[in-house]
């Protein structure tokens, strides 16, 4: 370190110190005036910001002001999301479009309506000239989803009209920027695996009349080869995460930026970050992470008591990464099953059946039956604890040959449906900018001249 970066560091250091003398907050304060962390109330249900018709996330009932644990129900625009994958499989057909068009416009499309959609969508999935080489080859970077919110916010200067934000023009960015996330994505990749990883550069044309998740897997893999059961898995994915609520993070962030009436581009590239964060979006990858931990220091992962130990030492910060979590494990909503978690395991393990990743299902399983039973012992809680989706989506993505700095991207190309639909909403009946209120806790202090200091 030379002698002006040496003067830099200590400068920061000793800022950084007195910032922490002079930003202490006692936890006490938040109970004195009533704060709600997290915009949480004391019994961990949301504050109630806003309504919506885009979506319901049920996960308990409140009788007599307690919490009643209940299976979890996903219901977009009043429809369970378990009867439109259970649909989607009858009919061994993709359903992410159908999704898209459902939370958006509020209604199943009729098949002419549907084919017309499909053909739009495969339309739009092309980038905008030079957009690939100027933004994306130019610019790498080692995280997708950081590449992902450029990219989106460079689209504003490829649009003549970024700032029309009227009904139509909304809707028109919505399905562009649905389609083409993740053609953005799989180039991201493929540009941050040949800056950072010494890879060969592998680009792959789109080609036309391929649904969202077999574009995806045509895209990413060298040999552009797949199968329809593959596919159709990782559309039941996208489905799944297309949506979850006006609570969530991300959506909580797209509608905020919204409420302030800036354009789409910025309020979706600001979704985009909040779902990078790890206890939101980028949980996923932390749980894969989680198993191989748990493959490498168990001796026999399918033992039960030799499972358990281990996740007593997870909780006890003493083996993992040791942040004392079981990843995949516990929701804010839910209470004895999250209907995601269900429906991913139940469609998975049909393409797990007889390969390497049945073992892993099968620990996973393991984790998931023994999880709230660590609990109970060690933190003295009956507290019902469910696996979320979490649990099992990274390691379908994994199963379906997925790298692991696309996962979190993954949920980012699905969620766009969900927070599209919550943007336009917020436009058209929040009418109002989204401001809470922090309670000022500094004490009265006069201004000291310079020269006195």
């Amino acid at each position: 370190m030379d002698k002006e970066n040496e003067k830099n560091y200590n400068f920061i250091k000793s800022l950084t110190e007195e910032y922490a003398k002079n930003n202490y907050i006692d936890s006490a304060i938040y109970e004195k005036f009533d704060i709600k962390r997290g915009l949480r109330n004391q019994d961990g249900t949301g504050v109630l910001a806003g309504a919506t018709r885009v979506c319901n996330v049920h996960g308990y009932l409140l009788n007599e002001g307690e919490k009643e644990p209940i299976d979890g129900e996903l219901i977009y625009r009043g429809i369970n999301v378990r009867d439109i994958v259970s649909n989607c499989n009858k009919d061994h057909r993709f359903g992410f479009e159908e999704t898209v068009y459902l939370l958006l416009f509020g209604k199943l499309p009729n098949k002419e309506q549907l084919s017309t959609f499909y053909e739009m969508m495969d339309e739009f999935r092309s980038l905008p000239a030079n957009f690939f080489e100027d933004m994306i080859l130019k610019a790498p970077s080692d995280d997708i989803m950081n590449k992902l919110a450029r990219s989106v916010l460079a689209l504003y200067s490829y649009d003549s009209k970024s700032e029309d934000m009227s009904l139509e023009q909304e809707i028109r960015k919505s399905l562009q920027l649905i389609a083409r996330l993740c053609n953005i994505m799989v180039k991201a990749y493929q540009v941050k695996r040949s800056t950072f990883d010494n890879e060969s550069l592998i680009l792959h044309p789109l080609i036309k009349g391929q649904s969202t998740a077999e574009s995806i897997l045509s895209l990413l893999r060298p040999n552009r080869e797949f199968t329809k059961e593959e596919a159709l898995l990782l559309d039941t994915c996208m489905i799944l995460h297309a949506e979850h609520g006006g609570g969530n993070n991300s959506t909580f962030t797209c509608r905020v930026l919204t409420s302030s009436g800036t354009d789409s581009y910025s309020a979706y590239a600001g979704a985009i970050g909040s779902l990078k964060g790890h206890r939101h979006g980028g949980a996923n990858i932390r749980t894969v992470n989680m198993l191989e931990h748990i493959k490498a220091d168990v001796k026999d992962c399918t033992n039960e008591s030799q499972l358990e130990d281990y996740l007593v030492k997870l909780v006890k910060k003493e083996a993992g990464d040791r942040s004392g979590l079981i990843y995949g494990m516990g929701h804010a909503v839910y209470t004895k099953s999250d209907p995601r978690a269900v429906l991913l395991k139940q469609n998975a393990i049909k393409l797990a059946k007889g390969t390497p990743f049945e073992e892993d299902f099968e620990v996973l399983n393991l984790v998931e039956k023994l999880t709230p039973k660590v609990f109970k012992e060690l933190k003295n809680s009956d507290k019902t604890i469910c696996a979320n989706v979490d649990l099992y989506s990274g390691l379908v993505y994994k199963m379906l040959g997925i790298p692991k700095e696309l996962y979190t991207p993954i949920f980012a190309c699905s969620r766009m449906a969900g927070w599209s639909a919550h943007r336009i909403e917020e436009m058209n009946t929040g009418n109002r900018i989204i401001r809470p209120a922090y309670k000022a806790i500094s004490k009265k202090s006069e201004y000291i001249p310079l020269a006195e200091r």
